[in-house]
């Protein structure tokens, strides 16, 4: 690890961990944000606005951005990020996922969303663990009065069991190239847009490893797809077991799905963690000590 990039992720993971959220003003060059918004184009355009409350009916959103842009990738695999989020959700799970990549319009006259914190998808513990970090990536400038994503800010982890923040939101104004952190336990919602413009952003989510991600992620790279990323990020997406023997294929590591397994029957093989091995090694000894 660049001892820089690692030296940074330890600020902002504790700067992410102490406020429930932390901006990255320049994570990326703003001609790759402009080429992955150009590639987005034409999907936006296609893309027929949501329904309900929650998603709202003048905002469009869609998935599946690794197959959707090139460029994706260097946001869902930009390493200053994965060091911070693997250091915030490492004491809960033994490796992260992609939870989802969603890109998102919220056009003119859209109402403020539901303020909500996104670890409610899950019905676990509140206050003890975190479940997930997601980026905000703005393709273009996110204003006030645009919509931009309202913050509350210490309205995380213990915070979250609060009838009400102690605290305003405020509004995360930022140019594309910007990275804004925030943890599934803070309180969130998109911003009324009161302009004539359409505020577009994307969502890069990180969860821990044994949860059901937001994104199905293997209906959205399937093994013939997935066999054309990146071994790392293949198994980002889902192509790798979660110690102990969780989201196996046939008992072994659903990465053989990407090399030239054939459907053969397989056999069952061992993915636990260190302490776990022990156990399994020191049953064995008792066992084959015993009269």
């Amino acid at each position: 690890m660049d001892p820089i990039i690692s030296d940074a992720a330890q600020h902002h993971a504790a700067d992410l961990l102490a406020k429930g959220w932390c901006l990255i003003p320049d994570a990326l060059p703003s001609a790759t944000v402009e080429a992955l918004d150009a590639d987005l184009a034409e999907t936006f355009a296609q893309t027929p606005f949501g329904q309900g409350g929650f998603y709202g009916t003048t905002t469009k959103r869609f998935g599946r951005l690794l197959i959707r842009s090139a460029h994706a990738a260097s946001l869902v695999q930009h390493r200053l990020i994965l060091d911070i989020v693997e250091r915030v959700l490492s004491p809960w799970c033994e490796c992260i996922q992609l939870n989802t990549t969603q890109a998102i319009a919220v056009h003119p006259g859209a109402a403020a969303q539901l303020p909500h914190r996104d670890q409610d998808m899950w019905r676990g513990p509140v206050g003890e663990v975190e479940y997930l970090v997601n980026v905000m990536w703005p393709l273009n400038r996110f204003t006030t009065a645009n919509g931009a994503t309202m913050i509350w800010p210490n309205s995380h982890g213990a915070g979250a069991l609060a009838a009400e923040p102690n605290q305003a939101p405020f509004a995360a104004e930022m140019a594309p190239g910007a990275a804004l952190l925030f943890l599934g336990s803070t309180l969130h919602g998109a911003g009324a847009n009161r302009t004539n413009e359409v505020r577009r952003g994307l969502v890069v989510g990180y969860a821990l490893g044994w949860l059901k991600p937001h994104e199905n992620q293997w209906l959205a790279y399937p093994p013939e797809v997935a066999r054309t990323f990146a071994p790392d990020l293949a198994a980002l997406v889902g192509y790798r077991q979660h110690r102990p023997n969780l989201g196996g294929y046939e008992g072994q590591c659903p990465s053989v799905l990407l090399g030239d397994h054939a459907g053969e029957p397989l056999g069952a093989v061992d993915a636990l963690r260190p302490d776990q091995e022990a156990m399994v090694a020191a049953h064995d000894r008792d066992r084959c000590a015993a009269p």
